[in-house]
């Protein structure tokens, strides 16, 4: 499982013109999932995501957590992190799960954050989907699961 996290003053997913979430200060996740992800893997990620210590303290350290700073979180499924890029000039998504079990994990991600007292909102599984944010800093992190970065 992979996922790109970027710090945020604000963002926002519109499907069609409507917005399906929206969060004020907090993290943007976009969550990629390939074969062989389970629910040990949305742990990691999830517990990664929201005590990864990105946000400043008093001092301009960034040694505060989104669970420290109370803020929200935007989950965005993103089969796109798993294109392989290698070859030809055409990204191949080969190593991407597939959409039903991909869906799960995301799901399951979601309720995992949630049940962390995380305020999250969400994109809508495999639409067409328009994300706006203003980057905090910009201050974005890649959290892989398998921890091969």
């Amino acid at each position: 499982m992979r996922a790109v996290v970027q710090r945020v003053s604000h963002a926002k997913v519109t499907v069609d013109g409507n917005v399906t979430g929206q969060i004020e200060k907090g993290l943007l996740v976009l969550i990629g999932v390939t074969h062989g992800d389970t629910s040990k893997d949305v742990d990691y990620i999830v517990d990664k995501t929201i005590n990864l210590r990105i946000f400043e303290d008093d001092n301009g350290k960034m040694n505060l957590s989104l669970k420290d700073i109370g803020g929200e979180l935007l989950a965005v499924s993103q089969f796109t992190l798993y294109g392989d890029c290698r070859k030809g000039r055409r990204p191949g998504f080969t190593d991407a799960a597939d959409p039903k079990e991909a869906n799960r994990l995301y799901l399951e991600f979601i309720e995992k954050a949630r049940k962390n007292d995380v305020h999250t909102e969400t994109g809508i599984f495999g639409a067409d989907m328009k994300v706006e944010l203003l980057n905090d800093g910009p201050v974005t992190m890649l959290l892989e699961s398998d921890k091969s970065f």
